[in-house]
């Protein structure tokens, strides 16, 4: 099958890359299909045996890994869409540019590995996406090893993190690539592997003591307004949102903490006076974080505030790692006169970052982890910051992504850096989905998407620090460039070995 497919007409080949590029994304959130991620990766490496040069491969990969980010990233063009007027003409550039670029990192490896046997090309794809999470500001959106998450195996993220994950996915689809025999026996011993390692985690998980909150835990309500993206900043609308938040905050028994979402209240900081106000009081004493935009002309940040017990801005936090094209652009006030702007920010060149780096004190609860938005999706920035927290608290305004796969890939990653951390996250979006995520990454309560109310729910404990925690990613990057480095000698002597001549 590998040598026919190069033998016939290009657009087979490509067609048949782009097509099990695209059944491989089905693994990520929402569908959630890991087996189709794990046959449409064993495709790939088996039909990449047949291979003839480099470009051909490299040109394959660029195919399957355009297929893979145009279906799991297609929700990419949701935000252009918000304002169709202004910014509609981008979107189907935004989704093509976006899922051929990322593809680079995959031609990348395809090409490296050409004619070297499948054990080298998984162990390059697993340090392309290792490299895409951190080249150029980075972008660890749908990595091969978050099809995992909300498995026993995604467990396994406290040992070795997200690329430990993405090796385990794309090892296991070497298999039947590696395995001698039919076609049949090479499936079956995939088959096989997959079965090994899913019972392995399983049985592991299941000898992990449940995550019980005290009794005097603390509670944190989950404040979700469901402001849509278009409505939001208007007006009028923009006021309702606002009291719909404060009515939410006052409700039901007094919690030990309210968390709104990012953005919550729509005034700058040197005009929320009277808003911060209002927040104070019906909070009924407790502590309040809120999302909230602030300037320091001509710089402006988007934040998260603390609001003390008894009022006034007890902390703060500015978002540091910021969405490129999104909360900034490069040469905004440039790009600006040619109709290029910031989606989520303006005055053409967007938001300044903050330092980063610290934890806020929540009275009566302890340091918390802020995070905003985009900030949940790097690993090893959250397992930097020092002291260790008592919790991670996430605001964001997901009404950005849309209601299809966004928002549920997002919800996904929170859930990961639970478990990598060992720390619970009180996760607040705007539109949804709102959850309390517990120390092992499971869901203890969600507001579901597109639904305005609050949830009253006990903060989970922490558990100790992981082995992740300890180490981050170093330790597995450097046993893949080892074996990847070893990999390519052996390959590369093999290649220059003198045959023997037959009598």
């Amino acid at each position: 099958m590998a040598d026919t497919i190069w033998a016939g007409p290009r657009w087979r080949r490509m067609g048949a890359a782009l097509g099990l590029g695209a059944l491989a994304a089905l693994g990520q959130a929402p569908v959630g299909f890991a087996p189709a991620t794990l046959v449409a990766l064993a495709l790939i490496l088996w039909l990449m045996r047949g291979a003839p040069r480099w470009p051909a491969a490299a040109w394959f990969g660029w195919c399957a890994g355009t297929g893979y980010f145009l279906v799991a990233l297609h929700w990419i063009v949701e935000p252009f869409l918000v304002d169709v007027a202004r910014d509609g003409w981008m979107a189907p550039f935004a989704l093509v540019f976006m899922a051929g670029g990322l593809a680079l990192f995959w031609a990348l490896a395809f090409g490296l590995s050409a004619r070297r046997g499948p054990l080298l090309l998984g162990l390059a794809l697993v340090l392309a996406e290792y490299l895409r999470s951190v080249v150029m500001t980075g972008f660890p959106w749908v990595l091969l090893g978050h099809i995992w998450i909300g498995t026993s195996v995604g467990q396994l993220a406290s040992l070795f993190g997200a690329h430990g994950l993405t090796a385990i996915t794309v090892l296991l689809a070497c298999v039947p690539s590696l395995w001698p025999g039919r076609g049949s026996v090479r499936a079956a011993a995939g088959l096989a592997a997959a079965a090994l390692v899913w019972g392995a985690a399983t049985a592991w998980d299941a000898t992990l003591p449940e995550i019980a909150p005290p009794a005097d835990a603390p509670i944190v309500r989950l404040v979700q307004p469901n402001a849509p993206q278009d409505e939001k900043w208007q007006p009028g609308k923009a006021e309702m949102f606002f009291r719909r938040q404060l009515a939410f905050t006052a409700e039901g028994p007094r919690p030990d903490l309210t968390v709104w979402p990012e953005t919550s209240v729509p005034y700058w900081l040197d005009q929320a006076d009277a808003a911060l106000e209002l927040v104070t009081e019906a909070s009924r004493g407790a502590p309040v974080v809120v999302g909230i935009q602030r300037r320091d002309w001509p710089r402006l940040y988007n934040s998260l505030l603390v609001l003390g017990e008894t009022g006034g801005v007890a902390d703060r936090y500015d978002k540091a790692h910021l969405v490129p094209f999104g909360e900034y652009i490069p040469f905004g006030g440039l790009l600006a006169r040619f109709g290029i702007h910031g989606l989520a920010a303006n005055e053409g060149g967007g938001y300044t970052p903050g330092p980063g780096g610290r934890t806020v004190d929540i009275a009566g609860i302890g340091p918390a982890l802020p995070l905003i938005c985009y900030e949940g999706i790097f690993a090893e920035e959250i397992g930097a910051v020092a002291p260790r927290p008592r919790f991670m608290l996430l605001i964001t305004n997901d009404a950005w992504f849309g209601q299809v796969a966004g928002p549920y890939q997002h919800l996904a990653q929170a859930r990961l850096r639970a478990i990598e951390q060992g720390l619970p996250m009180v996760r607040v979006a705007n539109t949804g989905i709102s959850a309390m995520i517990d120390a092992r990454g499971r869901l203890v309560e969600i507001i579901p998407m597109g639904e305005a109310g609050w949830r009253d729910v006990a903060l989970p404990p922490a558990l100790p620090p992981t082995l992740y925690a300890h180490t981050g990613d170093g330790p597995v990057i450097w046993v893949l460039l080892a074996a990847f480095a070893l990999n390519l000698l052996l390959a590369r002597r093999k290649a220059i070995e003198p045959r023997q001549p037959v009598a």
